[in-house]
């Protein structure tokens, strides 16, 4: 059951995923925040800004990696022409975007649940040696219902996920990790988190 509470995020969510004013002329450039996926490393930042130079009917405002957001400005009415709702422009919007960039970036609705209400999960990972391999291991967890944001880093040898903790726990991130292959740094499983 939803709180008010929660209903409250979602509204608000959705409202800020258009940020379209009531009477606003359509044929004019918004500033909307919208959830990137991808962004499992902060060198991917740079990544993400190239590919956006494949996109000229969008621009790059800012990136803020640590909610896994970005601001974009565009004409909604123009680059997505007949959307009947933020949901209609954010699943328009993913598939331009992986479009360009292989599959490796997407974008998806803003988080709903309040990040303080989320369960942060570290896993220490071994054999991570390339932002491919990162890349995988970030889409093992990230993908699972009930993960909100995830990063992968062969740098420091971990996974940390902000996750719901009604939909998912370490365990099943764990088993997630291992059935992509993923191996994890012994003594770090299924113990407290960071």
């Amino acid at each position: 059951m939803f709180s008010l509470v929660r209903i409250g995020a979602v509204l608000i969510a959705l409202a800020s995923a258009v940020a379209v004013k009531a009477g606003d002329p359509p044929d004019q450039p918004r500033r909307v925040r919208h959830q990137i996926t991808g962004l499992f490393n902060s060198a991917r930042e740079a990544d993400l800004r190239e590919t956006f130079q494949q996109l000229p009917e969008f621009k790059l405002i800012s990136v803020d990696f640590d909610n896994a957001e970005a601001v974009v400005e565009y004409i909604p009415a123009k680059v997505f022409a007949g959307a009947k709702d933020s949901d209609e422009i954010v699943k328009r919007f993913d598939a331009k975007l992986r479009s360009v960039s292989y599959g490796t970036f997407g974008v998806k609705p803003l988080r709903s649940i309040p990040k303080e209400k989320l369960q942060r999960i570290e896993i220490g990972v071994v054999g991570h040696e390339c932002k491919g391999c990162c890349l995988a291991t970030y889409e093992a967890v990230y993908k699972l219902d009930g993960v909100e944001w995830a990063t992968a880093s062969f740098k420091e040898g971990r996974v940390v996920a902000l996750v719901d903790p009604t939909k998912i726990d370490r365990a099943r991130l764990e088993e997630a990790l291992r059935k992509r292959g993923v191996r994890l740094k012994p003594g770090t499983t299924s113990g407290g988190d960071r």
